[in-house]
């Protein structure tokens, strides 16, 4: 068994799309980032790959490489997965920590659950999604960006 955790942040930026495991989330504004900049898809990759002892998603996705200038998160997830399935690993679980105080999340966790298990040729019983507020404090609680925190559990 090998277990990772994986972390993401990004800052809130006008004229994008907030996109949050694999999900489109109607937002008077988006994430920054090189990519789509999915947070929560972001931090699972991370998981990933720290389980494997395959890097990090900085260096597998780096953001000076134009073919992953506004890249779909959740392609690169299974591209990720795809290559620890080559390996020889198996996915087992995984359980992700989205920190916002905005949007609210609950409506649109199923959705992120699907997306994420679909990228990952898993039931949606195998991914666990949850979000929660940072209570007012730091950049979070300030309406500055979101976080999200995943681990993972591979075989």
């Amino acid at each position: 068994m090998h277990i990772g955790i994986g972390y993401d942040s990004h800052k809130f930026a006008f004229g994008r799309p907030l996109v949050l495991g694999g999900v489109t989330i109607p937002h008077t504004h988006g994430l920054v980032g090189h990519s789509d900049a999915d947070a929560v898809t972001h931090a699972l990759i991370d998981a990933l790959l720290g389980a494997a002892g395959a890097g990090d998603i900085g260096t597998r996705f780096p953001d000076t490489d134009p073919q992953w200038k506004g890249a779909d998160s959740i392609r690169m997830l299974n591209q990720v997965y795809l290559e620890l399935v080559e390996t020889g690993m198996s996915f087992v679980h995984a359980d992700i920590v989205v920190i916002t105080e905005q949007p609210k999340l609950a409506g649109y966790i199923d959705q992120m659950r699907e997306k994420l298990a679909g990228a990952l040729v898993a039931g949606h019983s195998s991914v666990s999604v949850k979000a929660k507020t940072n209570e007012g404090m730091g950049f979070i609680g300030r309406g500055e960006g979101i976080a999200a925190i995943a681990v993972v559990l591979l075989e």
